[in-house]
């Protein structure tokens, strides 16, 4: 039983009436109760758990069983009232969670790395009421962020199901078929539609229950190969799911998800999506005020995938790199890296393979609005030059043009019009900012994203502090207090 108990003494212990009142509630056994902290505890990697009736009477009694016990029991309640339970609720101490466990120092191991996913995605599923989850969380930034996703680029054993799995899944038939691999990679594509189509509120849970679903299939036993694709649509899930945080507001969640992809990529074998993962990172150090973080994120996707990534990723990191330094106020290595995504970007038309769907998204107006984006956060950056803003405006505009005649990525449409209208504020032309922004809001009233909602409101700001007599900038104020309101919540 080693584990699953506390060590107080008899003096010290009276009956758990929290616990207790719960355990009478909730209509099971003793032994029932057991058998589900066994069977979750296995589930979570925790094989050292064996509880049985006599440990659960001791509960009951007031004994404080060790984590993950209080975790496990706390789940197990929320699970079976349908409402949150937490330890203090069941009268037990704060669970106090490792380091390992609570943070983003995960064991790079593939049973690990499935438990976790499948504990967070559950919690994420079963919790997610607005910032409760996410206040559970605490973001991770500078060395306890970087050190961490460095261990990406350690060689470790393949991901390959150990001989006894792989011999035990041929003896019993593969547990997954090819068309059913092939519809689970395809659902995923369809989930990354909806997202460009729609924000990220609007399916964010859809894509959270088939992750947990696949982490599910990865606990059985799985051929090799069966595995290894199993592990690339977990990555692609986690990162989809995490993107999707990401565009709602809910950021240590985001990053979580982020964590959980890259290591999923590592176990899938995958390098070039290890890399798009950092790339999302990257991003959201950017979006968060912390360009070195981003820089350091992308330089290690950068050099991760350097001999296997195709000329479109790489172009996509380099645009990325571009940002990071244009946010460090370094503008020469900020050209430079722009100058690398549009010549590596050229060179995206003749690679040999097709490429993967999760780097579709880049293309010519992607580039376009990444470089244009670059140029402007150089300008405010540089004190409002109007020298890099005059050099934002041809590649925003070109951006503007593309997305407009896309019906698929709405989101990015609405958040280069967004990056127009402020190139126009720097350049003190406010009556086509206050046009670009009322556009942008047509879209927001349709897209879930709150980063999108946000800046529509940032850019606003800033017209009114620097033009707030204009009748444009009036009229677009107007607009936003009906359609888009301070107290708007976007659903996750």
């Amino acid at each position: 039983m080693g584990g699953s108990g506390g060590s107080v003494t008899n003096a010290e212990k009276r009956p758990n009436e929290l616990l207790n009142s719960w355990f009478m509630r909730s209509g099971w056994s003793k032994g029932e109760l057991a058998r589900q902290v066994n069977r979750r505890a296995r589930q979570l990697g925790a094989n050292h758990i064996s509880t049985d009736t006599s440990r659960v009477r001791r509960w009951l009694d007031g004994e404080n069983p060790r984590e993950p016990i209080p975790r496990i029991l706390s789940e197990l309640f929320s699970e079976r009232f349908g409402c949150v339970v937490a330890v203090e609720d069941l009268g037990l101490r704060a669970a106090h969670q490792a380091p390992s466990v609570s943070g983003v120092d995960l064991p790079w191991t593939g049973p690990q790395t499935v438990a976790l996913i499948g504990e967070f995605s559950r919690s994420d599923l079963m919790l997610a009421r607005r910032g409760f989850l996410g206040s559970s969380l605490a973001l991770a930034a500078g060395p306890s962020l970087i050190e961490p996703m460095q261990r990406w680029l350690v060689p470790t054993p393949g991901a390959a199901a150990p001989p006894d799995q792989d011999a035990a899944a041929q003896r019993r038939g593969n547990r997954l078929s090819k068309p059913e691999l092939d519809l689970l990679e395809s659902t995923t594509v369809m989930f990354r539609q909806w997202d460009a189509q729609c924000g990220g509120g609007l399916r964010r849970k859809a894509v959270v229950g088939q992750l947990h679903e696949v982490t599910d299939l990865l606990q059985e036993p799985q051929p090799e190969s069966t595995t290894r694709r199993l592990f690339k649509v977990a990555a692609e899930l986690a990162e989809l799911a995490g993107w999707m945080s990401y565009d709602v507001g809910l950021q240590p969640t985001a990053q979580k998800y982020f964590v959980l992809a890259l290591h999923a990529a590592k176990e899938a074998g995958d390098k070039p999506l290890g890399s798009y993962v950092l790339s999302s990172m990257s991003r959201q150090m950017i979006h968060l005020g912390r360009p070195e973080d981003a820089l350091e994120l992308i330089h290690l996707a950068q050099y991760g995938s350097r001999d296997c990534a195709s000329p479109r990723t790489q172009a996509m990191l380099y645009a990325m790199e571009a940002r990071a330094y244009a946010n460090m106020g370094q503008p020469g290595k900020c050209k430079r890296a722009v100058r690398m995504a549009e010549d590596t970007f050229t060179d995206a038309d003749d690679w040999d393979e097709p490429d993967p769907d999760w780097i579709r998204f880049f293309s010519e107006a992607e580039l376009h609005g990444e470089n244009s984006h670059s140029f402007r956060d150089l300008a405010y950056v540089a004190g409002r030059s109007p020298a890099y803003a005059s050099m934002a405006e041809p590649l925003m505009q070109r951006a503007v043009e593309l997305f407009g005649k896309d019906a698929e990525h709405q989101r990015s449409y609405a958040l280069n019009l967004i990056g127009m209208a402020t190139v126009h504020l720097l350049q003190k032309e406010p009556e086509q900012a206050t046009v670009m922004a009322k556009e942008a809001l047509s879209i927001a009233r349709k897209v879930r994203s709150e980063r999108v909602n946000t800046r529509i409101r940032k850019t606003a700001d800033t017209a009114v502090r620097d033009f707030g007599d204009l009748a444009e900038v009036i009229d677009l104020t107007d607009q936003l207090a009906v359609h888009l309101p301070e107290t708007a919540e976007a659903a996750v």
